[in-house]
């Protein structure tokens, strides 16, 4: 568990501000910093290096799967969850007539791939009601035809947090579909359970206090023929240099085929380093200490002049916090300006809290933007 001590000590530059960016981007503690400062001793190394390095490649795989409830070989690691979907749509082989379902709270990675002319499957949107998701309003959008179903577990917009075992069973119930998930806001933030996702999605420079560059991907094995991207590469061939290597390939199986190329192995080094100190101090523990921040803050912003985005319902809030307001830009950087850290485009001022904020930290917030929205 974080103490006062382990904040000021791992997260010193936080030290005189209010950082509730998160979403964002994450704060590295500094066993990252070690961790790339060795991915670069391990590179001096030259062809050596690859021996260090394919340890730390296994680690993470090893790390990711503890986190996602899968085993090692159920993960494929990628350079971000963009690319991460961009496969997954190479892997459908979508047809005309095939549907994909996405949610309007969704970040664009997880929809565009939809939305591309060379796409023949047509997009179906689930709606938010008043900030939320409600399962009877995906039903009636299942249907044979569905080839898909991806959702973010918390969304990035407002930070509703779906209920997972609702929706696989409605999927399951009304149609033929894969259920991806999209878990970037989650993990590391909050305790997880997916059991049912066929798919599982994160980027790893946010919550799990990472580096860019990495992409993490859950295939479960039972779903692996379903997942496996017909990619050119070499690192997800079954036999990339043999004798036929020119006359045909064949992609390895499931999360290992969404790893095409040479590893980003600096983003694999901090990979590990962040998901073992996240693995320390407890996400259960992060999650407990941050829920009632977030409540209190919700609260508050609540009786002051602003659109919050947020639905308020404890059960559907993890880390992230949203509000409107016709002066966010003025606001945010007022904000700013008063060190204090929050999330300004798409519309809206978006606030995530993690394991190391404090009280402190949400009643500067409050003040800082009280007195904002009392002169713009």
């Amino acid at each position: 568990m974080l103490t006062p001590e382990s904040r000021r000590r791992d997260f010193s530059t936080l030290e005189g501000r209010a950082y509730l960016n998160t979403a964002a981007e994450g704060v590295p503690p500094p066993a990252v910093g070690e961790a790339l400062a060795q991915y670069f001793r391990d590179k001096q190394l030259g062809m050596d290096g690859r021996v260090p390095h394919a340890a730390q490649w296994e680690a993470a795989r090893a790390l990711t799967a503890e986190f996602f409830g899968l085993t090692a070989a159920e993960i494929g690691i990628c350079s971000c969850s963009s690319e991460a979907y961009n496969l997954a749509a190479l892997a459908l082989q979508l047809q005309p007539g095939d549907e994909v379902v996405c949610t309007d709270l969704d970040f664009p990675a997880s929809s565009t791939p939809w939305l591309q002319p060379a796409c023949p499957a047509t997009l179906r949107l689930w709606k938010h009601r008043a900030g939320a998701l409600r399962v009877e309003d995906l039903i009636p959008l299942l249907n044979p035809r569905t080839r898909l179903v991806n959702v973010s577990l918390v969304s990035f917009y407002n930070g509703f947090t779906v209920a997972l075992p609702p929706i696989v069973e409605a999927v399951r119930k009304h149609s033929p579909a894969l259920l991806g998930v999209d878990v970037t806001q989650a993990l590391g933030r909050i305790p997880l359970d997916l059991r049912g996702a066929d798919l599982i999605v994160s980027s790893t420079h946010k919550w799990i206090l990472a580096s860019h560059g990495g992409g993490l991907v859950g295939v479960p094995k039972d779903r692996a023929k379903e997942w496996t991207a017909p990619a050119g590469g070499w690192f997800n061939l079954e036999d990339a240099f043999g004798p036929g290597s020119f006359e045909a390939v064949k992609s390895k199986p499931g999360a290992a085929s969404f790893m095409v190329g040479m590893p980003n192995y600096p983003a694999l080094y901090a990979v590990r380093a962040g998901l073992e100190y996240l693995r320390g101090v407890g996400v259960a523990n992060i999650d407990a200490h941050a829920r009632p921040l977030v409540r209190h803050c919700l609260a508050e912003l609540r009786k002051l002049p602003v659109e919050v985005l947020t639905p308020d319902e404890p059960d559907h809030i993890a880390g992230i916090l949203a509000f409107k307001h016709p002066k966010a830009a003025e606001i945010n950087a007022r904000l700013h300006a008063g060190n204090v850290h929050v999330m300004n485009p798409a519309g809206r001022l978006r606030v995530a809290v993690h394991g190391y904020n404090t009280h402190d930290d949400i009643e500067r917030l409050l003040r800082e933007l009280k007195a904002a929205l009392a002169v713009v």
